[in-house]
């Protein structure tokens, strides 16, 4: 029933406690002083007991003091790549006003590596950090983050969660060496020319201006820059017409060719970023309008983060003609400018590249 859910899951969130290795011999121990004392009745044996009860009581209590009263903030990156570290940043405030809080380690569901704070002052502040891998594209939601300690003898940990709410958004790779599109492939067809003629993917030749840092040193006008003693760039007009459409076709089975399939996607999309080349990205998940930026690629990049594959999808409807665009598939298509198909070959090179970019053993799935 969800109450009893409900119940059960806010009594496990307000404190655990378990056994460590010493805890669990120093308790044996303790036991068999007890029944020492109560069979010899030797004072001796009763100051030992006491005393080590004692002890038992001042680690409860103090492991105690060291979860109590925090305040955890966590401060997740917008999104990272498959193969490169995440780096999850805690901010820890400490509550207690005459008490601090001493090795306490935040540990997320999901997550394999935690992060630790050695020390956070009565009324003061500290920062966490912990860093993980992906080996797979994918949203990751965060909830439960458990704050434990073993302190202060390591007898026992103690354990309570709190719930924060996020997620991590692991971007597909991007960077993969993709044979260009046959000429002209993904593009809509030109409907006019300018009075100094078509440029290419450029656009078509709109004026001159300053030269900007990051513009392409293949734009500098010479001739005009050496008349004006300043670099000057041409500057071009980059229409509907010169955009790159690319189709992600998800029917198939979610596995190695599919991440294939979906890398191959953003590594298109990323070319065309880097060559200043406005594309446009279609999926059964949504569309990204076209644009030639790093926002644009974001979009593009959190978009293939989320498709899933299914045999029983949809074929592609992108929003313009299917012969305006590249189609990446596992299945094959008719009616597309260009076709970039993913065979069983292409996925198992893809899979040892990804495991090998995060030092994960071959079958792994997540190795966060």
């Amino acid at each position: 029933m969800t109450w009893v859910r409900d119940v059960v899951r806010r009594i496990r969130a307000w404190r655990r406690i378990r056994f460590t290795a010493g805890g669990v011999a120093f308790t044996i121990g303790t036991t068999a002083v007890g029944f020492a004392a109560l069979n010899t009745g030797n004072n001796l044996l009763y100051l030992l007991l006491g005393a080590m009860l004692g002890f038992i009581a001042v680690s409860g209590w103090l492991s105690e003091q060291a979860i109590r009263d925090l305040h955890v903030e966590r401060q997740i990156p917008r999104a990272v790549t498959v193969g490169r570290d995440l780096l999850l940043t805690y901010h820890v405030r400490n509550r207690k006003r005459y008490l601090p809080s001493l090795a306490v380690e935040l540990s997320e569901t999901g997550l394999a590596e935690p992060a630790f704070v050695s020390h956070v002052p009565a009324g003061g502040r500290a920062t966490a950090r912990s860093s993980n891998g992906f080996v797979r594209r994918g949203v990751y939601p965060l909830g439960t983050l458990t704050l434990g300690t073993s302190f202060p003898f390591g007898l026992f940990r103690k354990e309570r969660d709190v719930e924060l709410p996020g997620e991590v958004v692991v971007w597909p790779r991007h960077d993969l060496a993709v044979r260009d599109p046959a000429p002209g492939a993904g593009r809509l067809p030109r409907s006019g020319r300018s009075p100094r003629g078509s440029l290419g993917w450029r656009g078509e030749y709109r004026s001159l201006r300053t030269y900007r840092r990051g513009d392409d040193p293949r734009d500098i006008h010479w001739k005009s820059s050496a008349r004006l003693r300043r670099p000057v760039v041409r500057e071009y007009e980059q229409g509907a017409s010169e955009t790159r459409w690319i189709c992600l076709d998800t029917r198939g089975v979610e596995g190695d060719a599919a991440e294939r399939a979906v890398e191959i996607a953003a590594s298109l999309a990323a070319g065309c970023v880097a060559e200043h080349r406005p594309f446009g990205l279609a999926t059964p998940e949504g569309v990204v309008t076209p644009g030639d930026d790093i926002g644009t690629l974001e979009r593009a990049l959190d978009l293939l983060a989320r498709v899933e594959f299914d045999p029983a999808c949809a074929a592609p409807a992108p929003p313009v003609a299917p012969r305006s665009c590249v189609l990446v598939t596992l299945v094959g298509a008719e009616g597309f400018s260009d076709t970039l198909l993913v065979t069983a070959e292409d996925a198992e090179a893809a899979a040892r590249a990804r495991l090998k970019a995060v030092g994960a053993e071959p079958g792994a799935e997540v190795a966060a």
